[in-house]
């Protein structure tokens, strides 16, 4: 188990009780005379996120109080158990009582407490969670795991997480689990036929790679997860502002959803053939920069005109996908930081999926809102294809008007799969602007833990 779980009867554990104004009254019934005048004198109110710690005659933290929302409350946080760490001592606790969903709670409690220490360190605090009764300790452990990974590469600045060493955080996953591992890297890019990658990537003096990871039995159903592994977007020579280019760090966050969702299928041992294919580049200004104009080819053999050198993820994506798509697999999923359009469209919290299979969309919602990873489906509306059209190329890589970008960049990557029996493709932001309850601010995983339910209900069930 994670180092901050403890098995379930761990004695010596502080009980935290879920209050609100329904259920206060008996919860207080049971405390001592002492315990329940504290709480009137301090005027305690069982708000959302609220905390009361009572001690018992010896002073000793004995119990927690902890305030949530009322039972069906339309506004309610489903990580609000993530405001606890911060108002506990450290020490060991378990939430007693009946929990709305006790996996959830435990989650939030534990994703709050991850804190990115590579470059400054803070002092240790163990705020430690017995398990709940009935959660399984090694499925909530691949989930913080897959978080923390995700998150660690996310925030990762560029000067120490470029290709190569995106590259070396795949080989490291793939030696813990026995998968297997390659990588195409610089000019040999267009010899193995992936010549959009190289394009993106050869303006950059850190060589870009295509980086290829394969698990599991061969006679096994085939899921094929693509990331966009752009690990730092300048824009090219359609520079960005410095105010855009700010966090372009994280323009690999859909890589890192993809490594997180590898880890917990293989840590899972789920009976899938899994594939992880990220295109790993930087996507830099210099002589050898790609241009607004130029025309290259695809693996799938369209030709793209490059109407905007700040559109790359697609093109290092579609050729990714071509290759996914080749073996004809029962499920391909990609995922990336692709557009600003989705977050004015839904915000930073809310990535919107594509897929043209309507039950694998309505599962992937469904299971988002069962485990706190959301997602909303948005449509591949065809008649905006149109404006894709190029006079020069089969196809331009931006769409004129400016309207639907995230629409109209899904319609893009459509293009590029054909064979593979179901497409999901995940717009994510990868990034908490603001803390919120489990969601420290900084780089995050996002639709992985949604995905791998629906992986697990479909290939394991």
């Amino acid at each position: 188990m994670h180092p901050l779980l403890k098995p379930t009867a761990s004695a010596g554990a502080v009980p935290i009780h879920v209050v609100n104004a329904a259920t206060i009254d008996a919860v207080t019934a049971g405390l001592t005379s002492a315990q329940r005048a504290y709480l009137a004198a301090t005027g305690y109110e069982p708000k959302p996120g609220k905390v009361a710690l009572l001690t018992d005659a010896a002073g000793t933290l004995s119990v927690v109080l902890f305030g949530i929302e009322a039972e069906g409350a339309r506004h309610a946080d489903p990580l609000l158990a993530g405001r606890l760490p911060a108002q506990l001592p450290p020490g060991l606790y378990r939430f007693a009582g009946r929990l709305a969903d006790a996996e959830r709670a435990a989650f939030a409690f534990l994703a709050a407490q991850y804190r990115f220490d590579r470059y400054k360190q803070a002092p240790a605090r163990e705020v430690l969670l017995a398990l709940p009764e009935g959660v399984d300790g090694d499925s909530l452990t691949r989930a913080i795991e897959a978080t923390f990974l995700a998150r660690d590469l996310v925030n990762t600045p560029a000067n120490d997480l470029g290709p190569a060493e995106l590259e070396a955080a795949i080989r490291e996953l793939a030696g813990r689990h026995g998968a297997e591992v390659s990588a195409t890297v610089g000019a040999d890019l267009l010899a193995a036929g992936l010549p959009m990658i190289h394009a993106v990537g050869m303006g950059s003096a850190r060589p870009p790679r295509l980086v290829d990871l394969t698990w599991g039995d061969p006679a096994h159903a085939k899921v094929t997860l693509v990331g966009k592994g752009v690990c730092f977007d300048t824009g090219g020579l359609d520079i960005k502002s410095d105010a855009g280019m700010l966090l372009m760090k994280k323009d690999m966050g859909g890589a890192a959803a993809a490594i997180g969702l590898a880890h917990m299928i293989m840590a899972a041992k789920l009976p899938v053939r899994l594939r992880l294919l990220v295109p790993a580049v930087e996507n830099a200004v210099s002589g050898t920069a790609f241009r607004p104009g130029d025309v290259f080819p695809t693996r799938k053999g369209l030709s793209v005109e490059i109407g905007n050198t700040d559109a790359e993820g697609r093109l290092v994506l579609c050729d990714a996908l071509a290759l996914a798509d080749e073996e004809a697999p029962a499920l391909i999923a990609d995922f990336a930081t692709l557009t600003g359009a989705a977050r004015v469209a839904l915000g930073p919290d809310l990535p919107p999926i594509y897929s043209h299979d309507d039950a694998l969309a309505a599962e992937l919602v469904a299971a988002g809102a069962r485990v706190a990873d959301p997602l909303w489906r948005l449509p591949l509306w065809a008649p905006y294809a149109t404006g894709l059209e190029s006079r020069v190329a089969d196809l331009n890589n931006v769409a004129t008007g400016g309207f639907a970008g995230s629409i109209t960049a899904a319609l893009y990557l459509d293009r590029f799969v054909e064979k593979a029996k179901a497409w999901i493709h995940a717009d994510i932001y990868a990034w908490v602007p603001t803390e919120r309850p489990g969601r420290p601010a900084g780089g995050e995983f996002q639709a992985g833990r949604a995905l791998f339910e629906v992986i697990k209900a479909r290939f394991a069930g």
